[in-house]
């Protein structure tokens, strides 16, 4: 039988584990084994960026989508949707009041929204980063060609998240519509990599049909691709959707996957996601301890906020929001951490 103290053991002197050791761990539901994990976790999270966190400007611009995933709230096939589609003009607003408050990396996320096409896109980054030059400029506007992604690129964009979901094909294939592939994606992600962006990937923990064994090629994936960035948290369904009934994804579990990925990974940066905010009253903090050390405020319009439902009961106010940046600090001020007015790159990433 594996010793699981030795798996972590391995993952902090080594960096690595295999997917036995890596399925032993998820396995196991020892509280001191979980403590241990989130200690050692924890240990390397600080050794990396002290006790900083970042912040990045979320500014989700739009709510339209081409694509009818199976799991998210804005899929093309939900009627009840409220949709929107902020300006240009709206967005640069959102990127003044983000900058006001300390922030120094805005992150637009939109659905596949064709509306704002290669041109478009390129012209409002392009503006966001001649009006804040030492501000970081993230894209995540899902899968397009690789000459649209270098033209965001050499527009001034400096990071690109995608979410491959799942590292398995056929559990793939349960969660998107037949015209969506795994092997796209997976092309997207090394497009991006190769043109030089600072990429993102990750997963939903607890989405429909995955397995313990789905999640440990999900980290091995992950491990091998080597990404920047890594956004976790748990599966949260949208009542219009087919996934509307389904159980939610456990909060625990996403804690003991940041807390292997910090082990994995030791300067990437992996954020204490919305999601896992939503499900746990002390979200942010919890998965600061466990080993992440981004949070994304919301700097969208208040009157859109309620529309971009990936999921029900998606948090959007109070510590979650821009203007609830000062609550936010108080809650880590509480657990030892401070916010970093800085653009959080990857370590090494010279700008």
């Amino acid at each position: 039988m594996l010793s699981c103290n030795k798996i972590i053991h391995k993952l902090k002197t080594e960096h690595n584990a295999n997917g036995e050791e890596l399925l032993a761990l998820l396995q196991c539901e020892d509280v001191k084994i979980a403590e241990a994990l989130r200690q050692a976790a924890q240990e390397q999270a600080q050794a990396t960026f002290g006790k900083n966190v970042f912040l990045r400007g979320l500014i989700e611009f739009s709510n339209f989508c081409k694509n009818d995933c199976l799991y998210c709230g804005i899929r093309r096939s939900n009627k009840n949707a409220s949709r929107y589609r902020l300006t240009p003009q709206e967005i640069l607003e959102c990127c003044t009041t983000g900058y006001a408050l300390g922030l120094r990396t805005f992150v637009l996320q939109g659905g596949e929204d064709f509306a704002y096409d290669d041109k478009r896109l390129a012209e409002v980054v392009a503006e966001i980063k001649r009006q804040y030059p030492d501000c970081a400029v993230t894209l995540s506007a899902g899968e397009r060609k690789p000459e649209i992604y270098r033209e965001w690129f050499e527009a001034g964009a400096d990071r690109y998240l995608l979410r491959h979901e799942t590292a398995n094909a056929e559990h793939y294939a349960k969660l998107h519509p037949s015209e969506l592939q795994l092997t796209a994606r997976l092309e997207c992600l090394q497009n991006l990599k190769e043109i030089g962006y600072q990429v993102g990937t990750g997963f939903m923990v607890g989405s429909p049909y995955q397995t313990l064994e789905n999640l440990v090629e999900d980290l091995l994936f992950i491990k091998n691709f080597n990404p920047h960035m890594v956004g976790i948290g748990p599966f949260i369904p949208h009542k219009d959707t087919p996934f509307g009934k389904e159980a939610v994804g456990s909060a625990k579990l996403t804690l003991k996957l940041v807390s292997i990925l910090r082990l994995l990974l030791p300067q990437a940066n992996l954020p204490a996601t919305t999601a896992l905010n939503t499900l746990l009253p002390n979200g942010h903090q919890q998965g600061i301890l466990a080993g992440a050390n981004v949070i994304m405020p919301n700097l969208s319009p208040q009157n859109v906020r309620d529309k971009y439902t990936l999921y029900d009961n998606k948090k959007h106010s109070g510590s979650e929001a821009a203007e609830g940046i000062a609550l936010l600090r108080q809650q880590l001020a509480e657990i030892g951490y401070e916010i970093a007015i800085s653009r959080g790159d990857y370590p090494g990433v010279i700008k």
